[in-house]
Formats: structure tokens, sequence, C-alpha cells
């Protein structure tokens, strides 16, 4: 192998290494008994950036199953984004 093959098989590497650190937190939303579908729908299009399809999806699966992944990335990019959901009144987490 070439000098040249080793760096860049390892730079590759670190580069991937770094995007599935990025990717590897999800913000999760969970189910209560006092948001409605509107304002959970909303917060979730305002917040996220989801499409009303996005929100409306999220929405039923946190009704359902009690919780939903709306986001992934890093804890960076979704720690202010869960904080503008609890500020909303709705209970989420970065796990």
């Amino acid at each position: 192998m070439k000098p040249f093959e080793k760096t860049y098989d390892q730079e590759l590497e670190l580069l991937l290494e770094e995007e599935i650190d990025t990717e590897a937190y999800d913000l999760v939303v969970f189910n209560d008994d006092v948001n409605t579908f509107d304002h959970v729908s909303k917060i979730l299009i305002k917040v996220c950036k989801h499409t009303a399809e996005q929100a409306e999806q999220c929405t039923l699966i946190i009704h359902y199953k009690g919780k939903c992944a709306v986001k992934k990335g890093s804890r960076a990019q979704l720690k202010p984004m869960c904080e503008s959901i609890l500020d909303a009144g709705i209970q989420a987490a970065i796990v």
C-alpha cells in the first residue's frame, strides 16, 4: 500500500467516525394528557422544521406509542431544540 492510500484511508475513517458521532443522539418527545395534537404539531413545525405531514405523523406516534424520536443529530444541535420544546410545555429529552 502506498503512503497516500494509507493516509487517505485513515482520514476517511476519521471522517466517518465524526459523522457517526454527530448523528448519535435522538430528540425524543413524550406523550402526556395535557397538550393537544395541534399544539405539539405546531411546535414540531416551528422548532424541528418539520413539514405539516412529518409533524402529524410524529404526533400520532407520540400519542399511540408514548414517545417518538422527532430529530437526529449531535447533542449540540439538539439541545436548543429540546429546550424550546420543553419551554412550550411538552416533555422531551435527548437520548
